[in-house]
């Protein structure tokens, strides 16, 4: 089970690439990386960020193994040109899950991505039939250009964001008041995921959760049965901390 990694390094290894190789070995994938950035970061935040120059990134893409892959995550992207350079490449593979967590901003501040990502997400990435969209509700604005969806609003925005052409989006509400609440929108429908909060706390549940469901998509689960087992990986994990 091979899985594309493509994102942002963190030097703790809390979230990002580093990330990636973590859970998608503990999950029994082999996981291949791609570097769009190196990111200096700790617990106050992004200290700095290197996007990778575009020559060396597109030779990264190209020695990834595309055609055995099961199925690529695509984290923090610093530029519109890193975007676009990874969107030519699943453009031609409609049948390559992608689960794309569009990363703008660090949970503990600072930016990790350009005033262009957002917009050319929305533009070369979200009209991709291939894409599994994992937006938290600042990035969902962000993506949408309107206020950040309250609770009940959630399903809307969801739905909106999957009629660019998008296979599905999960819509995370974890930064909600009281019990988080995700919203799955697909082709099929919609539904709402709810559980009680945990008391643990845990740095890098997005990215987590993105790696896990992109193990489970390249299982060959359906993206209902891969959201709902990468929820419950990713709870297990905020329990044992």
């Amino acid at each position: 089970m091979i899985v594309l990694s493509i994102g942002t390094t963190h030097p703790w290894n809390v979230a990002g690439t580093g990330r990636d190789i973590v859970v998608g070995t503990a999950m029994g994938a082999r996981v291949f990386t791609a570097v769009a950035a190196v990111s200096a970061q700790d617990s106050g935040g992004v200290r700095a960020l290197a996007p990778v120059d575009l020559p060396a990134f597109d030779a990264q893409l190209d020695a990834l193994p595309w055609q055995s892959a099961g199925s690529v995550r695509v984290g923090a992207l610093p530029s519109a040109q890193h975007v676009g350079a990874i969107a030519a490449r699943l453009r031609p593979r409609p049948d390559l899950p992608a689960v794309v967590d569009p990363v703008l901003r660090a949970t503990l501040g600072g930016a990790l991505a350009g005033d262009d990502v957002a917009a050319a997400l929305s533009n070369l990435m979200l009209v991709l039939p291939g894409i599994i969209l994992t937006p938290n509700l600042s990035e969902a604005a962000a993506l949408l250009d309107a206020p950040a969806p309250a609770r009940d609003g959630m399903a809307a925005a969801a739905e909106a964001l999957l009629r660019r052409g998008l296979r599905a989006v999960l819509l995370k509400g974890g930064h909600l008041d009281g019990d988080p609440v995700d919203v799955l929108a697909t082709r099929d429908g919609t539904e709402t995921f709810g559980d009680t909060r945990i008391a643990g706390r845990m740095r890098g549940t997005g990215c987590t959760l993105a790696i896990a469901l992109a193990c489970e998509l390249a299982r060959g689960a359906s993206v209902r049965h891969a959201v709902v087992e990468a929820r419950a990986y990713v709870r297990a994990q905020i329990a044992a901390r």
